[in-house]
């Protein structure tokens, strides 16, 4: 097997050993295993987000973008979403201040019970077909290295995820995430240059593009309504998205969340065209190949194989970190939201924990079945899944933090019309190039809004407000407990 394989496998191994050192030391309860104790610091915090947020769309998926259809354009998908996640800042106060562990927790508060049955519906089917989308691009990488069957490929890297991310939650993946930011911008940042500079520099494998496709040389081949459409899409995703929002619930406080996202932002904008320009290289020089081997190709032809390692390393290491966010979000959505609110509400911490860890086997396993069928391409898996997720509870949750006068049918509302609409407009195929999460997040402000004020004019009274004084008094007690 090439050399890259083992560096790969090394690297897993190395996984599963912080884990579990992590799991024995951190993790005393089911808050430390959902929310890291709510202790994560700026770095800390900037790093795990932004390790859950850089995966398999934001690596290989690029680089596949770049050699199939966007060029160099492909950047845009990496740097919107550092703009997206720099527009969550914003927001991080009321995520922080409300005290709460999931999302479906807040749009229950503020709506009641069917609200929060959809919301979490969705945000559990979301994070079951993510994990699957970077279950699928760990594997094609390995699978490019090694030569071994996909399905064997797929199934180790189920099986890593899963048990590292088993062992001690959010804080086995906050401290693996750390070693998996370091690998994915410092080890791309290096390896970039090294791969152009193998394949004759920018000057050779510019005009092999030109010669082949012109257009995909230009910064905008996307259009720019796509790139607007992109950060929409990050932003909407981000705030409502139960992977991003948990690392905002477990900030130390408030001033850390915002920082620790606004740093995050500024990771994601900085690493934006490096997956793109590999990318580049594989357009220029290989013909005939999947999209998905843009990335392993160029790394293993034009780099020594300890860079191409490197490169690899980097690529699974975003994966793995996006799966194992993916996996503890759900794990803590059906813990929160179903397990102790609807089955057993007087459950013990230890009981929490147990049934955490079953349901983080149980979505690795679900994952797997999905990323077996190779036909699924990783962005638009993605990109569905962020659409289902976020369209409908989209303006009950963000604008249920400010707009007093939101009723309880309102919220409702907003999130059945949205998720509808959304998904009617991607059946379509988004007709005028309007994303179908932009459209059905529209929807679903235009439905909050005219039947929250229908409803007050007919002296509905509004609904309760997410953050109470309660929250607030609980904030002040965990800040002053993380000083």
């Amino acid at each position: 097997m090439h050399s890259t394989f083992y560096i790969i496998i090394g690297y897993m191994t190395v996984m599963i050993g912080i884990a579990l050192f992590v799991s024995f030391r951190k993790v005393k309860n089911s808050e430390d295993f959902h929310l890291a104790g709510r202790s994560l610091g700026p770095l800390m915090m900037a790093g795990t987000l932004a390790a859950a947020e850089i995966g398999g769309g934001s690596t290989i998926g690029v680089a596949a973008k770049a050699y199939d259809s966007w060029g160099l354009s492909a950047g845009w998908y990496v740097v919107s979403a550092g703009i997206g996640i720099f527009l969550v800042s914003f927001v991080a106060p009321f995520l922080r201040r409300s005290m709460a562990t999931t999302v479906p927790e807040i749009l229950a508060r503020r709506y009641g019970k069917p609200s929060h049955l959809i919301s979490t519906f969705l945000g559990f089917a979301t994070l079951f077909v993510a994990t699957a989308a970077q279950i699928k691009a760990t594997s094609t990488i390995i699978q490019t290295v090694s030569g071994s069957s996909f399905v064997t490929t797929t199934i180790l890297v189920t099986i890593v995820v899963t048990a590292y991310t088993m062992m001690g939650g959010l804080v086995s993946v906050a401290f693996t995430d750390i070693v998996h930011i370091i690998f994915i911008t410092v080890g791309m940042a290096i390896a970039m240059p090294i791969i152009l500079h193998g394949a004759g520099g920018w000057e050779a494998v510019s005009q092999a593009v030109a010669a082949k496709a012109p257009e995909k040389l230009s910064m905008s081949l996307v259009g720019w309504k796509t790139i607007v459409g992109l950060i929409l899409m990050y932003f909407m995703t981000f705030s409502t998205g139960q992977e991003a929002v948990q690392r905002y619930f477990a900030a130390k406080d408030i001033k850390t969340a915002r920082l620790g996202s606004f740093l995050c932002s500024l990771l994601m904008a900085c690493y934006g065209f490096i997956p793109a320009i590999i990318g580049m290289v594989a357009l220029a020089n290989f013909d005939n190949i999947s999209p998905n081997q843009a990335m392993p190709m160029a790394a293993m032809t034009y780099a020594h194989w300890s860079i191409a390692g490197l490169v690899m390393a980097s690529v699974v290491a975003a994966t793995m970190s996006s799966a194992s966010g993916n996996l503890i979000g759900s794990c803590t959505l059906f813990t929160k939201d179903i397990f102790q609110k609807y089955i057993k509400r007087n459950a013990s911490d230890r009981q929490i924990v147990i049934v955490s860890k079953l349901v983080i086997l149980v979505m690795g396993l679900a994952s797997l079945w999905i990323a077996l069928d190779e036909s699924i391409g990783i962005i638009p898996l993605l990109v569905f899944g962020f659409t289902m997720r976020s369209a409908g509870p989209f303006a009950a949750f963000l604008f249920g933090f400010v707009y007093k006068n939101a009723t309880k049918n309102g919220g409702l509302a907003a999130i059945v019309l949205g998720s509808i609409a959304a998904f009617t407009w991607q059946y379509y195929g988004e007709p005028f190039g309007i994303m179908s999460l932009v459209f059905g997040s529209a929807v679903s402000t235009i439905a909050f809004f005219t039947v929250s004020k229908i409803e007050i004019a007919l002296k509905v009274p509004p609904a309760p407000p997410a953050i109470t004084e309660e929250h607030l008094k609980a904030n002040t007690l965990s800040e002053q407990r993380g000083l």
